[in-house]
Parts: structure tokens; C-alpha cells; sequence
């Protein structure tokens, strides 16, 4: 069996959804060129070999539908290069790059990009997306059965569109959050500390200039270039964040300090065989060792990836101890906390140049973005493991294990 590694990543600069930098531009073209720069990225590699462009995008509607992979194909003239769109969430692009690893390991591709896209701001723009019918007797059922296999049910909770105390597979996210935090005993102090860490670990980053080789310059439709992210804040602490009022329930602890903010942006990355790789002068970043899916509660995501972080160890013949550095996404404080209390995982190990409470969250980029910058700190850092872990709205998580080559 081959052994599948990546040989180029990139990102976009993340902005903030509706008025950020990156507001006016459509998806499909952001898309474009983050794809066209992961593949520039690699001498001598032309779109002629590329097998297969596949994208992950957490709300594919709208300006983000119709295929928006093979779309970004078109649009960068690879009439060649057949495109595929997959939905897993906030782990969709991880999942795009599992894809790409598992077509490479059993010999159907030599290359494939993998990236992920999302448009907060752009959402608007004939998004046909919706939640799913509640209120349909089948689904109210099925979810009674469920809860009955799973035993006590940790809710159930107020559906705040319909009023009704169901278990809701779509849950709102921050509502989530705050059934986490309950169930969890997760306190609000210890939440700001964990957003006020993530912010001061990517000033540090910034002010160091760690994340600028990751970053593709996107030129946006008034001619200005955008080269940094919108969401990074200076001066954050502990008690600037303790002011912030509660975002999601009155009495609640999650707010919008301790979250982090919608945004857009994209992220690519070029897997390949390491024996085509090697044939053909292209250096490997990593080598992709495993990677697992998990589910359980929606209503308490939080801990979710901590099944699939634990099969992919497995596969990789690997324990947490065994890993250097860990890449995770941060919706929330509260569901990055309730993973490592539920892994036995130090929070100082997560995330050493900030997260996304700071840097913002693409929904559909988030995996293939966590992949860049665990690469950057590999290197950076003269590291030889890493752990990607995302957790996603609908109760999923997904996690992968990279071992560097270079």
C-alpha cells in the first residue's frame, strides 16, 4: 500500500464574516486561487497531473452550490481536473483530505488537492440551506429510540425555533456549547482564560511572522490585496473577556469572547504517493499516518473527536504521549476544554501559535487550515508528530495524524 503525504499547504488570510476584508468576494473565486497556489506551490507539479480536486464546504448553497470544486476547476482552466464537494461540517475539509489520503493509499490517484471554503459573509447570497424538519413525527421518534440506546439523555432543550424540548440533531452551536459547560463543570473563568490564552499565543505568532509563509494573497473585487487576518485583537484578558455579557442564554457562560467569530476564508493542501512524490522530485511535508471519525450527542459536541483522536493513535501505533503538537478547532472554549478533560489532555498543549478563537473559523476550511498550520509548526517548532482534531456541528468529530518528512 502507498503511503499517502502531503507536499504543499496553504491558507487564505481569514476574514470576518460580513464586514471584513474578505466580505466582497465570492467563494468559488477565493477558492480558486488557494487551490491554484497550493498547486504552485509544489515545483514542477502541473494541474495536467492532478487526479482529483475535492472541497470540503459546511453549507454548500448558494454561491457556495452547484459543485463549488468543480466549479473552482473551471474557473482556474482545469477543464481536466474533475471536482468533488463533501459535507461534514466544521471537519469537512479534514474529511476532504482523508479522501484524497485513502484514493492515494489503494492506488485510484498519485495526486489529489484537498482544501475547504467558507463564505459566512456570502451566505445570504441564495443559500438554500435549512435545518432539518423537527417537527416530523418519524424524526421525533427516531430521536426518542436514540436517546433510549444512548441511555439518560443529557437533555433535552429548548429548540429555540420551535419552542419544542426535543433533542435536535442541528442544535445551535453556542446552545451546545452551553450544555457542555453544564455537563462538563466548566466554569466562565476558565473559559476567558482559554480565549485569552488563544489570543496571546497569536500575537506572539504575528509579532514572530509564523503564520505569514502560510498565507496566500487574495486580491478582492475593489483592487485592494489582503495579506492578514481580520480576527486577531490585541490587549485581550481574562478580565476584558469577563465584561462581555452572555451570547447564547441569559444565565449562560459562553459568549463572544470565548468563541470565535464567523468568518471567511480557504485553505488547500496537495496530497500525493510518496513514491510518486520521490519519482518525481517533489518533497514531502508529512506523511499521513491515520485518520478516524467519531459521533455522539449533539447537544454536547464538545468531547465528540476524543473517540475518532483515539482510533487514529491506534492506527498510527501511536499514544497521545507520543504526539508533539496538537492542532484543534476552537468554536468554543468550552468544547475545546471538555476535550481535553475527556482525553486526559493538557490545554497548554493545544494549539501552541493560537487557535481559532483568535484567527476565526471557515466552517468548511477549518480542517485543511488546523492541517497548514500543524505543518508550519512541525517545521517551525522541529517537531515530528501532530494530532488534527475538529469537532462539528451535528454531534461529529474526525481526527488525523501527521508525521513529518522534511
Amino acid at each position: 500500500m502507498q503511503h499517502a503525504v502531503i507536499t504543499s499547504a496553504v491558507r487564505t488570510p481569514i476574514g470576518r464574516a460580513h464586514k471584513g476584508a474578505l466580505a466582497t468576494l465570492r467563494p468559488d473565486d477565493l477558492l480558486a486561487g488557494t487551490v491554484a497556489e497550493a498547486l504552485a506551490r509544489v515545483p514542477g507539479l502541473e494541474s495536467g497531473r492532478v487526479d482529483d480536486l475535492i472541497v470540503g464546504c459546511a453549507l454548500p448553497g448558494g454561491e457556495q452550490g452547484f459543485n463549488i470544486a468543480r466549479i473552482a476547476a473551471v474557473l482556474l482552466g482545469w477543464d481536466h481536473v474533475p471536482g468533488v464537494t463533501v459535507n461534514r461540517f466544521c471537519t469537512s475539509s479534514l474529511q476532504a483530505i482523508r479522501m484524497a489520503a485513502q484514493a492515494v493509499r489503494c492506488g485510484d490517484a498519485d495526486v489529489v488537492v484537498a482544501a475547504g471554503v467558507e463564505s459566512q459573509s456570502r451566505l445570504a447570497h441564495g443559500s438554500s440551506d435549512s435545518w432539518p424538519d423537527t417537527e416530523n413525527p418519524s424524526f421525533r421518534e427516531a430521536r426518542r429510540r436514540t436517546a433510549r440506546r444512548s441511555g439518560p439523555a443529557v437533555g433535552p432543550w429548548s429548540d429555540p425555533r420551535t419552542g419544542n424540548a426535543l433533542p435536535d440533531p442541528y442544535i445551535p452551536v453556542g446552545l451546545a456549547a452551553e450544555n457542555t459547560a453544564d455537563v462538563y463543570g466548566i466554569t466562565r473563568t476558565a473559559m476567558d482564560a482559554y480565549a485569552a490564552r488563544s489570543h496571546h499565543l497569536t500575537q506572539a505568532a504575528l509579532a514572530e511572522g509564523f503564520h505569514f509563509g502560510d498565507i496566500v494573497p487574495v486580491k478582492v473585487p475593489d483592487g485592494t490585496t489582503v495579506t492578514s487576518d481580520d480576527c486577531p485583537r490585541t490587549g485581550v484578558t481574562v478580565q476584558s473577556l469577563a465584561a462581555l455579557p452572555p451570547r447564547f442564554r441569559p444565565d449562560g457562560r459562553v459568549t463572544a469572547g470565548n468563541s470565535a467569530p464567523l468568518s471567511d476564508g480557504a485553505a488547500a493542501v496537495v496530497v500525493m504517493s510518496e513514491s510518486h512524490a520521490r519519482a518525481h522530485g517533489h518533497t514531502p511535508l508529512a506523511r499521513v499516518l491515520a485518520t478516524a471519525v467519531s459521533a455522539g450527542t449533539p447537544e454536547t459536541e464538545g468531547p465528540v473527536p476524543v473517540s475518532a483522536t483515539r482510533s487514529a493513535l491506534t492506527r498510527a501505533g501511536l499514544t497521545l504521549a507520543d504526539i508533539d503538537t496538537v492542532a484543534g478547532n476552537e468554536p468554543f472554549a468550552a468544547q475545546v476544554l471538555a476535550y481535553c478533560a475527556e482525553l486526559g489532555l493538557d490545554p497548554d498543549r493545544m494549539n501552541p501559535h493560537g487557535g481559532s478563537i483568535a484567527l476565526g473559523e471557515p466552517y468548511g476550511a477549518a480542517g485543511a487550515r488546523l492541517t497548514t498550520t500543524a505543518l508550519s509548526t512541525l517545521r517551525h517548532d522541529d517537531l515530528t508528530t501532530a494530532l488534527v482534531t475538529v469537532v462539528a456541528a451535528g454531534g461529529q468529530g474526525m481526527a488525523m495524524v501527521l508525521e513529518r518528512t522534511s
